[in-house]
């Protein structure tokens, strides 16, 4: 039998529960969605009124995984969607998690949560800069985060406050609060960091996404301020072998990192987001904070 909770008023039939998604940990369904529930309050809050994508892998990361903007069959009524533009039509539609039912429903799913740079209201006007730092083999998150130094250093240059979470990857995604702007103009600046960074760190950064180019450097991704672009959450599960997540980490953390040969400092499994939240907070609260937000030069 289907157990049916009761979430805010919602009834929703989690299937599965017991169902191993992460076989090298044996991390099963019913964890994952007490993880959820568990972060729901720094998630929601980066998620609010932000059209939000999903990376499905209901049978684990081993399994097929696939990539959707549009709301999945079976979306329940009450679920907001929002409207948002799309280039190969006038409009599409994408899902708004903006409560706890919601993020359980979507939990259930087992997906990852992606989010654009701007608000369901202000469709391709960022309010958030993104970049990804991804590093090439046989560099590792510590090079990813001697190359993050840097760029918050230059980001504070132009009176911008640099902010950074793991990718539940390989790598660290820097982010900042912005006045809201074209999504266009964001683009533009961001690349022009990049180009800056790969020019003072010639033997560490690469701006440009060909492969051949990446062995041994950080290739710093700033198409994700495309208006259509969307980028890992904070605090998602990612569909990677282990249960890891995309979690903020303080610039003390990526100092030590980067001064270490160390890349597993870096590296967080759900199970211990519980204790960070208790010890740190949000890190990444002051992306909510207007008096941390700032304006392109």
């Amino acid at each position: 039998m289907t157990p049916i909770t009761e979430v805010e008023g919602r009834r929703l039939a989690l299937k599965n529960l017991d169902k191993v998604l992460y076989a090298a940990t044996g991390t099963t369904k019913g964890e994952v969605l007490h993880y959820y529930a568990r972060t729901a309050d720094p998630l929601l809050a980066h998620l609010a009124d932000r059209p939000v994508s999903f990376l499905r892998y209901p049978d684990g990361p081993d399994g097929q995984l696939f990539f959707t903007k549009n709301p999945p069959p079976g979306t329940p009524s009450w679920v907001r969607i929002a409207d948002v533009p799309r280039k190969t039509a006038d409009s599409g539609k994408q899902v708004v998690v903006g409560d706890l039912a919601t993020l359980m429903w979507a939990a259930n799913l087992v997906v990852e949560f992606h989010t654009h740079q701007w608000r369901a209201a202000a469709p391709n006007r960022a309010d958030r800069l993104v970049l990804d730092l991804d590093p090439g083999a046989p560099a590792t998150v510590v090079q990813a985060c001697a190359v993050a130094l840097w760029l918050r250093e230059r980001l504070a240059e132009d009176g911008i406050e640099a902010h950074a979470k793991t990718s539940g990857a390989k790598g660290l995604h820097l982010l900042a609060a912005l006045e809201p702007a074209p999504s266009s103009e964001v683009s533009a600046y961001a690349k022009g960091l990049a180009v800056e960074a790969e020019n003072a760190l010639p033997d560490l950064v690469v701006h440009r996404m060909r492969r051949s180019l990446r062995p041994g450097k950080v290739f710093v991704d700033h198409s994700q301020n495309a208006a259509a672009k969307t980028t890992a959450a904070p605090y998602t599960l990612r569909a990677r072998p282990e249960p890891t997540v995309s979690a903020p980490v303080s610039w003390a953390e990526v100092g030590e990192c980067a001064g270490s040969a160390d890349a597993a400092r870096l590296a967080f499994r759900m199970e211990s987001m519980g204790e960070r939240l208790e010890r740190y907070g949000d890190l990444l609260a002051p992306l909510l904070d207007p008096e941390h937000t700032g304006r392109l030069p």
